[in-house]
């Protein structure tokens, strides 16, 4: 009898052990992917802490990565992840947070798929870019004026159904006055952006520009490096992809000398459910 339960013993633990004790009663929780940029991961890692499921060391702010977690209650699993993988990857994951210029092209709705938004924030919101020294060129100022006009604004605010919110506070008709436009009629102004919204809402830029027989040329990219490296090197005029805090952080490790021109949007963060449906399953 003694070997017996010995045995039984044996094959109860083995079990535990091949089901990561699921059927044990030890919960392995739930696992969450998140973006592996420094600005974004902290940004997303906010937005948990603000649900109350985990908690930051003080001070970690903006920077903060799955290192600063001091609190995880409900053991939550990160898997951090590049940015522009996340949609990819929301089917073999409990959860994924995603920005909204990448759940956009998955079809994936803000609005309306997001389990949890974080707050429209403008410390978050997109800008336009340029190398240092560059932020008063005419053709920076024209394509800030295109960014920044009316036409821009209804365009963001009549598509994206609050997926993406337009932070311009005063549109105006898309030229700057004091730019000589006859003189840059002829000219390209190449620019780096994110398909959507960024490549989608230049397109409106693109036509004012048209206008005054400028060029819009813009060059689609699919990472966070590449934008602000062509513009460094000067490749490209300018960039239209990023947040302040991701461009500060980046100028601080690669040495680039990227500084904001103008805040045209903000593309508020959600939590996507991939084999959960609702945020529930965290607590349970």
């Amino acid at each position: 009898m003694k070997k017996l339960l010995t045995f039984a013993l044996a094959v109860l633990l083995l079990t535990c052990a091949l089901l990561s004790f699921a059927s044990c009663g030890k919960d392995k929780g739930i696992t969450i992917a998140v973006p592996n940029d420094t600005t974004n991961e902290a940004r997303a890692l906010l937005l948990l802490e603000s649900l109350g499921y985990i908690k930051l060391k003080e001070g970690a702010g903006i920077t903060a990565t799955v290192r600063d977690i001091t609190e995880n209650p409900y053991n939550i699993t990160f898997e951090e992840v590049e940015a522009a993988q996340l949609p990819n990857l929301l089917g073999s994951v409990d959860y994924a947070i995603i920005n909204s210029n990448y759940a956009l092209p998955a079809g994936l709705n803000p609005v309306t798929d997001a389990l949890s938004l974080e707050n429209s924030a403008s410390a978050y919101s997109n800008i336009l870019s340029c190398k240092a020294g560059q932020e008063n060129s005419p053709k920076i100022k024209a394509l800030k004026a295109a960014l920044e006009s009316q036409a821009v604004a209804d365009f963001i605010k009549n598509t994206y159904g609050g997926a993406v919110v337009s932070v311009v506070a005063n549109p105006t008709n898309g030229y700057d006055s004091s730019i000589d436009y006859d003189a840059l009629s002829g000219q390209t102004i190449t620019v780096a952006a994110s398909p959507t919204p960024h490549a989608e809402i230049l397109k409106i830029a693109k036509t004012i520009l048209a206008q005054k027989g400028i060029t819009l040329n813009i060059i689609e990219y699919t990472d966070y490096v590449q934008p602000n490296m062509v513009v460094e090197s000067g490749e490209v005029d300018a960039n239209y992809f990023q947040h302040v805090p991701y461009m500060d952080d980046f100028n601080t490790q690669n040495g680039t000398h990227i500084v904001s021109v103008s805040a045209i949007h903000v593309e508020p963060m959600g939590i996507y459910g991939g084999k959960q449906s609702s945020l529930d399953a965290i607590t349970k």
